[in-house]
């Protein structure tokens, strides 16, 4: 059975694969360009005044004993010893990690979600939240309060 929340994220899916396919009416593409652009504006609001920014980016299907989670979790707190406020997907597995590391500590801790039909959920280790329609908004907006990246590991199999 499909539940609301993934049939919405299938529908988006299939939108987003219409717009790739090329031009359409100028008015369904004017009416996506508003929507994309009041997603940034979201962003752009809800990520002005997180501070400077370390984005650590990694699987969510790392649980908490792996030693690639708790090496996220070291990291973030060390980051936010430095004063950089910890950005990442938002989600569980690494995301989580480098979250907790943050707030163990008192640091800032800030999470991009992203609209998935079954994996991706807010984890509890944020201050800020913002979650995204849009991949490519999500990616430009966690490059753009960015002052430097940490790239975790994937899981083996993860991706093909």
């Amino acid at each position: 059975m499909v539940q609301k929340n993934e049939k919405q994220s299938i529908k988006q899916d299939k939108s987003e694969i219409f717009f790739l396919e090329g031009p359409h009416s100028r008015r369904r593409d004017l009416w996506f360009l508003f929507k994309v652009m009041m997603e940034f504006i979201r962003g752009f609001r809800t990520l002005h005044f997180v501070g400077p920014c370390i984005t650590i980016f990694g699987s969510a299907r790392f649980k908490r004993e792996h030693p690639y989670y708790l090496k996220a979790q070291e990291i973030a707190t060390r980051v936010s010893q430095l004063g950089f406020t910890v950005m990442t997907g938002g989600g569980p597995g690494i995301m989580e990690a480098a979250n907790r590391g943050a707030k163990d500590i008192g640091g800032n801790s800030v999470g991009c979600n992203i609209v998935l039909p079954a994996e991706q959920f807010e984890n509890p280790y944020l201050d800020k939240e913002v979650t995204f329609k849009y991949f490519f908004v999500r990616k430009v907006l966690m490059f753009k309060y960015s002052y430097g990246f940490v790239v975790m590991p994937r899981r083996h199999g993860h991706l093909r």
